[in-house]
């Protein structure tokens, strides 16, 4: 099936909207092919300030009528308690949030950006989007994650090279309690790190202690930087350190 095809099948649709690449070049293509598209955003505790602003950027550039839907995750229990299937009680929430408003605006088909490379086995979310009836004509389509970048740079999507980015929780080993103050901690070192230039790294926490995982290409810049990377992060964790194995 191509997508195309799919909206021609289902020509109303409701697109979970994260701003990221997959969402983004979904998006598109229900603008495209579709006779109704609603774009939901869901602004939660996991989300960095950047994402909402990227979604709301693409939004505006397709003419995409968004909403931003407020979800407090850590108001449900199996999320802040963070066992290894945190993630499909998250979507649970998430989903069944957009789910409702979708509905009220009078859709039925809710759609997510799951691509043919996504490995279903390493998602404990996907059984939630299950359950929950939520279709990914992406995966449906065929269309891999490499595929979807060069379309999207063919669209002229800002999105097409962006790097992939999992939520805020997931810097937190499984079994640690999540706490805002933990999720606010990494969003400010992540901040920082992306304003000297990192691509593409994240910086992991294990019961105060941050673990920065880098490309090795990015090494002599945090070798150059390491001073000011120390204090800056400091300020939230009580010590630094740099994962060997790289990303």
């Amino acid at each position: 099936m191509e997508l195309r095809e799919f909206f021609r099948e289902h020509p109303q649709v409701a697109v979970a909207f994260s701003g990221g690449v997959d969402s983004a070049y979904l998006l598109y293509a229900a603008l495209q092919y579709a006779e109704r598209v609603g774009a939901y955003y869901v602004s939660s505790e996991f989300q960095p300030a950047f994402e909402r602003a990227d979604a709301e950027r693409l939004a505006e550039q397709l003419g995409a009528d968004l909403k931003i839907l407020q979800v407090q995750a850590l108001q449900i229990p199996k999320v802040r308690e963070n066992p290894a299937n945190r993630c499909y009680y998250c979507k649970q929430g998430i989903f069944g949030t957009i789910r409702e408003a979708a509905y009220a605006d009078g859709f039925t088909v809710l759609l997510d950006g799951t691509n043919a490379s996504d490995d279903a086995a390493d998602r404990p979310g996907m059984q939630a989007l299950k359950e929950l009836q939520v279709c990914s004509p992406l995966r449906e389509c065929g269309l891999t994650k490499a595929q979807i970048r060069d379309l999207s740079k063919e669209a002229g999507l800002f999105t097409w090279d962006k790097p992939a980015y999992a939520c805020l929780a997931t810097r937190i080993p499984t079994g640690e309690v999540i706490t805002k103050e933990k999720l606010e901690a990494t969003e400010k070192a992540e901040t920082y790190l992306f304003s000297l230039g990192f691509r593409d790294f994240r910086v992991r926490s294990k019961e105060g202690v941050a673990k920065i995982q880098l490309p090795e290409a990015q090494w002599s810049l945090l070798a150059g930087h390491r001073t000011e990377i120390l204090a800056e992060l400091k300020k939230y964790y009580t010590s630094v350190t740099l994962d060997l194995e790289v990303r």
